[in-house]
């Protein structure tokens, strides 16, 4: 699944999945302490955003993070096509085009699912940004299907249309997309997984890496999936409990404890401290660290306590770590 000599997270076994206001740097950064192998994606930016900034916010990103995709909205080739050159100039490993976003905000705004009916435009897109992305990978990510155009036929005709356009993999959420009626959050529960459409999609395009994502959770349920497609992304699960990325097949068993993660969380704080970062920002990310141990309630408690001080303070971090917990794996 290698493409242009890189690394980057689609060609990974796992990657954890662009999240709105979730997969900022300070949670990248986090998520990469407690897995080296898996890809990471940012937040959705829409491409103006990128290409307007005068301060180069969106594209600000600590090398440790890579292999790290940059994920774009937006449905104009020409304004897609400059934010993928500036996203390269940035070194990011992968350029990702959202259209598998259905917010109604989104969809007014002319991308995200809804740009599943325009596989044309798309592909226009895609072109565009292959041409700026200097040999880099341009991927998609995007759904199953809408509640307009549900048949497999559909989205196999989208994905023809992806790879005629020379998109390097498809990532694919096993949901449709309700346009309307729903909300993103009821859009990521409300519609039935159906994996056995993305299953049918890599048997019909098997030249195609084919990355499956939706409601997955559990280490047996993506060793399954990665008997039958190339890669598979994970959401909620990975921010909720971000110790499983600790445990992913394959993942290095390099020895290490939640305590150690948090140690150098301590150190990362502290030098972003400089900049005037509230240690919030970055240990909200952090809440789930001990998700499912005694005392995990305790550890949310402290760090919500100490969330306004400034992030030049983070030894803080240290005292909030229960005694029960301090030196557990």
């Amino acid at each position: 699944m290698a493409a242009d000599s890189l690394l980057f997270p689609a060609a990974c076994r796992v990657s954890v999945a662009p999240m709105m206001q979730r997969t900022d740097r300070h949670c990248r950064y986090f998520h990469r302490l407690l897995t080296p192998e898996a890809g990471l994606y940012t937040e959705m930016v829409h491409a103006q955003a990128v290409v307007h900034s005068t301060d180069g916010r969106f594209l600000h990103h600590h090398p440790a993070e890579r292999p790290l995709a940059l994920q774009l909205g937006g449905s104009e080739p020409e304004a897609l096509a400059e934010a993928t050159a500036l996203a390269t100039q940035a070194g990011f490993d992968e350029i990702n085009l959202n259209v598998g976003c259905p917010s109604s905000r989104v969809k007014a705004g002319r991308f995200g699912a809804c740009l599943m009916h325009e596989p044309e435009r798309v592909a226009d897109c895609v072109h565009a940004m292959r041409g700026r992305a200097g040999g880099r990978p341009v991927t998609v990510k995007t759904r199953i299907g809408t509640n307009h155009r549900q048949e497999f036929s559909h989205l196999l005709a989208f994905a023809r249309a992806m790879q005629e356009a020379g998109v390097t993999a498809l990532i694919v959420h096993a949901r449709i997309a309700v346009l309307e009626g729903l909300s993103p959050k009821e859009n990521r529960n409300v519609p039935p997984l159906r994996y056995e459409f993305v299953y049918r999609l890599k048997q019909a395009m098997p030249d195609l890496p084919i990355v499956i994502n939706g409601g997955i959770c559990a280490n047996s349920e993506i060793a399954s999936h990665l008997q039958r497609v190339d890669g598979v992304m994970l959401g909620r699960a990975a921010y909720s409990n971000p110790w499983l990325l600790t445990e992913l097949p394959g993942a290095s068993r390099q020895p290490r404890t939640r305590a150690r993660v948090v140690e150098a969380m301590v150190e990362y704080a502290r030098r972003e401290g400089q900049s005037a970062v509230r240690l919030g920002a970055i240990t909200r990310h952090m809440a789930g660290l001990y998700s499912g141990r005694l005392g995990a309630g305790d550890w949310r408690r402290a760090l919500a306590r100490h969330a306004p001080a400034p992030a030049g303070e983070a030894r803080v971090l240290l005292d909030c770590i229960p005694d029960r917990l301090r030196y557990a794996a």
